[in-house]
């Protein structure tokens, strides 16, 4: 099979990468997929992104034309009295905040991340039949049940999930297509029982009559070696569809490295061969996979292709395009420090919450570095769930203030280099919360390897667009590499 293109013409040889917080918006996932190829939104805190974009007077009045759609009576109608602002917020106002996730939530709570997940993949599929995907981080639990229905309400073609092993996931889509309640396992840190805390999520509760089935959407986990390919396949819930095989050139979070963490002279984990995916391996599993992580040029769909991949997942290439979340300033600013090959992007081994590698972009003009913000956890997606000792359960933060965290339970050493990836990540689309007692949030801008060799695709543009990228990842090469 080596050294051989996959043979399935159903599927879409370029996946745009489902890159949070709100940078694969509906926008970009349409434009992408109006053109044939997969587009992929983020639903990794869409409910947040889904109100804020209501407060600010909702421009062009796209989320009110999705609301409109969805089937759910009364919940559109809800929403829209809490959070639309027809005039916007005032200067200086903050954002009114959504309540925290929990493993137990109110009827509401659940039916707004319906909403929001409904909404984004709605919009991304108007207008074109082309393929359109939804991506979750698997250590977001608690969300992601209701974001993976609202999404299916609207008929999404794919779901792919990495940070973490979605070996539940499966299940759950089967379940969902059915209108069946799920319940999964909630991942609780210090809980000593045998029983295991579980959280579950029923359509039926949310219906006056009985629901239509839904279309189950193909399932691409996404993952980095072949032995958690083989595992997943065998050992899933449910039907694997394919997989991405991502390296740790990819941006966002990677994947920490196998064996014992250690770090280079700037910090970053050292990754080695026991890191390597032997694609060969994954390829005799029969199922379609793609590769990310450093492949967003012709010549790395080529080489993919030679090595029985499907295609390529490219997000960095898409991350700076018209169409994506990140603002217009951001976007300027770092390709113009790419083009003076004065952009770099390291790989930091505290930022993430989540305790996972995450990429960050560094250039001279990165707007964090100049802001000395309050650890603040308000926000709490990437919380983690851990036994009290009464043995209820409570929810601690890495990045919330050192002496709340430790009062939980929590260890100093956990809290050091952390960053609000919540928070941040809602900056660099433009949506900062304001704070009385200090600054505005600063934004924080991820992209994989890749970004310093963008140059090459710019030649000179300072802008482009989704289809301008795709033209260029679609074009020949003048040579066909070696297998």
């Amino acid at each position: 099979m080596e050294g051989e293109p996959r043979a399935y013409p159903a599927l879409p040889a370029i996946i745009q990468g489902g890159m949070g917080v709100g940078v694969s918006n509906w926008t970009l996932a349409r434009a992408v997929a109006s053109l044939g190829q997969l587009g992929v939104v983020s639903c990794t805190v869409v409910d947040t992104v889904f109100v804020r974009r209501l407060q600010d007077g909702d421009p062009g009045g796209h989320m009110r034309r999705a609301m409109a759609a969805f089937p759910i009576p009364g919940v559109a109608e809800r929403v829209m009295q809490q959070f639309f602002r027809p005039e916007g917020r005032p200067p200086g106002t903050p954002y009114k905040q959504l309540p925290m996730y929990q493993h137990i939530v109110d009827k509401g709570r659940e039916q707004l991340a319906i909403l929001a997940a409904f909404v984004e993949v709605h919009l991304a599929k108007e207008g074109h039949d082309g393929p359109v995907g939804v991506n979750l981080l698997t250590k977001v639990q608690l969300p992601n049940l209701a974001l993976l229905y609202g999404a299916m309400l609207a008929g999404v073609d794919f779901v792919l999930m990495g940070a973490g092993i979605p070996r539940e996931i499966p299940k759950v889509l089967d379940a969902f297509a059915e209108q069946r309640m799920v319940a999964v396992r909630l991942e609780v840190e210090d809980r000593q029982a045998d029983t295991p805390e579980m959280f579950s999520l029923d359509p039926r509760v949310h219906w006056e009559g009985t629901p239509p089935p839904l279309k189950r959407p193909k399932f691409l986990p996404i993952i980095s070696s072949h032995s958690l390919a083989t595992m997943l396949v065998r050992k899933a819930d449910g039907r694997v569809d394919g997989f991405v095989v991502e390296g740790p050139t990819a941006g966002g979070h990677n994947a920490p490295p196998r064996g014992e963490l250690k770090l280079n002279e700037r910090g970053e984990p050292v990754y080695g061969e026991r890191d390597e995916a032997d694609f060969s391996k994954i390829a005799e599993l029969g199922l379609p996979f793609w590769i990310a992580g450093g492949t967003g040029t012709p010549e790395g769909l080529a080489q993919a292709r030679a090595l029985g991949a499907q295609g390529i997942q490219v997000g960095t290439l898409f991350a700076y395009c018209d169409e994506s979340g990140i603002t217009s300033e951001l976007k300027r600013s770092v390709l113009a420090a790419v083009v003076e090959g004065k952009a770099d992007v390291k790989t930091d081994a505290l930022a993430s919450p989540t305790g996972f590698p995450f990429k960050v972009v560094q250039w001279a003009d990165d707007p964090a570095t100049k802001v000395n913000r309050k650890r603040v956890c308000d926000l709490g997606y990437l919380r983690v769930a851990y036994a009290m000792p009464n043995g209820r359960v409570g929810y601690r933060c890495p990045s919330e203030p050192e002496a709340e965290f430790v009062a939980k339970g929590g260890a100093i050493e956990e809290t050091v280099g952390r960053k609000c990836l919540c928070n941040a990540l809602l900056s660099t689309i433009g949506q900062p919360q304001e704070r009385k007692d200090g600054p505005s949030e600063p934004p924080l801008v991820t992209s994989g390897d890749e970004l310093v060799r963008l140059g090459r695709f710019l030649e000179g543009r300072s802008s482009y667009t989704a289809a301008d990228a795709l033209a260029w990842l679609l074009s020949p090469v003048a040579t066909t590499p070696a297998s």
